[in-house]
């Protein structure tokens, strides 16, 4: 990536593989909830997703604010994604007896670590001094995610979920964020890629679930309305909004540009990370007996992860004043009632019902938009 790339805010090829490895950490998550559909291993899921996630953006803040543009940032870079991979490779066995908690933790450690050096090196001395003031509290929960790896059940989930609170809170402080300089085109367009590569991940769930099972009409038709789940997901969050997303940042005032980012990308976009690998777990329970009754965990599954996307897509709107939330709202209470569909009829049917429910958003969707902006157009001028 050259300087000048880096000056038009365009995401690097290396920004992109870098992706790829965390998408991939995250869609780990869909093992555990399928082998724990229990509160407890959706709960872990949860909590798992918000530590990685938080430690993810922290470095979308860092190549937005210092782009990998010399050989010591990439090879850094590259040394994040070990710890990226090495958090992969353990999450399934994380709250697991044996060594998962620990492999987790020290990938961890890595990331944050790394993170923290990364960021004190940028050339903007406001900017050092903003990790300055946040260093300590990542590096605080990659403390507590490491002390609770050598403990079990509630304890380690408590120190966990202690890790995950004070990381999230810090930006929250007193003027923390002071001294970040955001840039919309990259900050906007890296959040897109990560949407468009967690969308592709939950096709490859179809795969996984189908494994070792004969090539039918009723997968090839999983497949398909998959997919058209997926495209629905896609309109929904690029069509229209993408770019009015990036203006909405570019128009905001220095000191209020990193706020309102952080509220609209940190925190909204955890629904919508979170409802794709939610979705993505019910495909792949689906993907198996795609005819049959799906179980109560599969229906809700495919229900909850869109229901979340959607109403993270809502609350990222609201943030960035791109429209109100209620056709998105609706949307998703009519999704989670697709719930019985799937659990007395069958998987197959569910994921159509979805499907049609969201194809009628995205077709509603342009035409609430045109009535709110005549609504706000100023009336012409009174004839006398």
């Amino acid at each position: 990536m050259s300087e000048h790339e880096a000056e038009r805010g365009r995401v690097s090829t290396l920004e992109l593989f870098f992706d790829l490895v965390f998408v991939f950490t995250v869609s780990q998550l869909t093992t555990v909830l399928v082998e724990d559909p229990h509160a407890g291993g959706v709960v872990h899921a949860a909590l798992l997703f918000g530590l990685i996630w938080w430690m993810f953006n922290g470095y979308v803040w860092l190549t937005n604010e210092l782009p990998p543009t010399t050989d010591r940032r990439r090879v850094l870079l590259f040394a994040a994604m070990a710890g990226f991979l090495t958090m992969a490779l353990a999450l399934p066995e994380a709250f697991n007896e044996g060594d998962g908690a620990k492999v987790f933790a020290a990938g961890y450690m890595l990331v944050t670590v790394v993170h923290a050096g990364l960021f004190s090196r940028t050339s903007s001395a406001e900017a050092s001094r903003a990790i300055t003031r946040l260093a300590p509290f990542n590096l605080a929960g990659a403390a507590l995610v490491m002390v609770g790896a050598f403990t079990h059940g509630r304890t380690q989930s408590a120190l966990w979920l202690g890790a995950l609170v004070i990381e999230a809170a810090a930006p929250r402080l007193g003027g923390r964020l002071a001294g970040f300089t955001i840039r919309p085109a990259h900050f906007v367009e890296r959040h897109g890629l990560i949407i468009i590569i967690a969308l592709g991940e939950s096709l490859i769930a179809i795969a996984l679930g189908a494994a070792g099972l004969p090539i039918d009409a009723s997968l090839i038709a999983v497949a398909v309305v998959t997919l058209g789940v997926a495209a629905c997901l896609w309109w929904v969050y690029f069509r229209v909004d993408i770019e009015r997303a990036e203006q909405a940042l570019f128009h905001e005032c220095a000191t209020q540009r990193a706020v309102v980012a952080l509220n609209a990308y940190n925190y909204a976009h955890i629904p919508l990370l979170l409802g794709v690998v939610t979705f993505a777990a019910g495909v792949k329970k689906a993907a198996a007996h795609p005819l049959d009754h799906a179980t109560t965990a599969g229906a809700l599954y495919v229900a909850a992860g869109i229901a979340l996307y959607l109403c993270g897509h809502a609350v990222f709107r609201r943030t960035l004043h791109l429209g109100g939330p209620w056709l998105r709202l609706a949307t998703s209470a009519a999704v989670l009632a697709t719930v019985p569909i799937g659990v007395y009829g069958a998987a197959l049917a569910q994921l159509a019902v979805v499907l049609l429910l969201l194809c009628l958003c995205a077709t509603l969707d342009p035409r609430v938009a045109t009535r709110r902006v005549r609504r706000a157009e100023p009336a012409g001028p009174s004839r006398t």
